[in-house]
């Protein structure tokens, strides 16, 4: 009988122990189904938000272990170093917690991504939650259509590039395409998808999107 292979957010849980700090649900599972799915009455989250969760519990829990300080913002201004492309500032987080006797290299690697906590809900956990598809599916589709001839489009200007020379190779790339919604209240920016998924763009400015329409 062949071994089901675990996924990294299992792996990750396991070794710090992250189901032994929850007290509201009886398990990590248990308590990402929820809050994805929204069966405790809030809005359902969004893998992006699930993920940074995760990853904040985990720091928190590594902290804890090493008498790092957790209180305030020191938590997440450190994810936001290790996760915001300075490489400067992300290595002066990471030495920082070398200094306090943090494996940091193997702490940064055992961060997740919003796909694997997309993958952990849907894949290992076999997680659904019901889609208004009636009010979506248009919608939806156009966005998709949109995506694929812009795409296209690259990937054609993309095959001019290489057989100039100007970028060899470029006709091979693979070209992803990702519609990002920017809130109009503050810097928050999430792709279509996400937002299609939890139902809305920025909970904080939630109601000031809607007064303004």
């Amino acid at each position: 009988m062949a071994t089901q292979t675990r996924c990294k957010l299992d792996i990750v849980a396991e070794r710090y122990d992250l189901d032994a700090a929850l007290l509201r649900y009886g398990s990590l599972d248990e308590h990402l189904l929820t809050r994805w799915t929204g069966a405790d009455g809030d809005e359902p989250a969004g893998y992006r938000s699930l993920a940074k969760w995760f990853n904040l519990r985990l720091l928190t829990r590594v902290y804890d272990e090493h008498g790092r300080e957790v209180t305030g913002s020191r938590v997440e201004s450190d994810y936001a170093a290790l996760t915001g492309g300075d490489d400067i500032v992300r290595e002066e987080v990471l030495d920082d917690m070398r200094a306090d006797g943090i494996n940091a290299d193997l702490l940064e690697a055992d961060l997740i991504s919003w796909s694997t906590m997309r993958q952990h809900l849907k894949e290992c956990l076999s997680g659904t939650k019901p889609i208004e598809t009636a009010k979506t599916e248009w919608e939806q589709k156009s966005v998709n259509v949109a995506k694929h001839v812009s795409a296209s489009k690259v990937s054609e200007a993309l095959s001019s590039l290489d057989t100039k020379q100007r970028l060899p190779g470029a006709s091979t790339a693979e070209v992803e395409m990702q519609v990002l919604l920017s809130c109009p209240h503050c810097m928050t920016r999430i792709p279509f998808e996400d937002a299609l998924d939890r139902g809305f763009i920025c909970k904080d400015h939630l109601q000031a999107s809607v007064a303004s329409e």
